[in-house]
């Protein structure tokens, strides 16, 4: 988390685009620089269940708290609420349809969608690419 600094009154992890290719793997590129999506079951992040946070795997930004985590049965790891000013969202109208992007707050990389169908006390379902992201257990 060293690699990144923040550019003065934009949160921002600067880096440019190069940097980024040599500093995520190839899917992780794919989906937090590109809005790309992983195929659903295929995060290893979709079975976690230990005590912790969930981070952006671009900036080390902490995301979800272990305790928002539940099963949607979507296939992607789901929240129903993320950590306090951690990410942001705008309105993706790809494929034909409106949906509300979630994207990191500090270096705005693309982390999945957010629904209006998820568990109370929020009624959402951040539906999150677990490429996008990393788990740091507690201790």
């Amino acid at each position: 988390m060293g690699l990144f600094t923040k550019e003065p009154g934009t949160g921002e992890a600067a880096q440019s685009e190069e940097e980024w290719r040599s500093t995520l793997t190839p899917e992780q590129y794919r989906v937090l620089r590109q809005h790309g999506t992983e195929r659903p079951g295929t995060s290893p992040l979709n079975d976690e269940k230990r005590a912790g946070t969930f981070v952006c795997a671009g900036c080390g930004q902490p995301l979800f708290d272990s305790q928002t985590k539940y099963e949607s049965g979507s296939g992607w790891p789901s929240f129903f609420a993320p950590l306090e000013g951690a990410v942001e969202t705008q309105t993706d109208r790809s494929f034909f349809m409106t949906r509300t992007e979630v994207h990191c707050q500090r270096c705005k990389g693309h982390l999945g969608h957010v629904f209006e169908d998820g568990p109370a006390p929020t009624g959402l379902r951040f539906c999150m690419n677990g490429v996008a992201m990393a788990f740091e257990p507690r201790e």
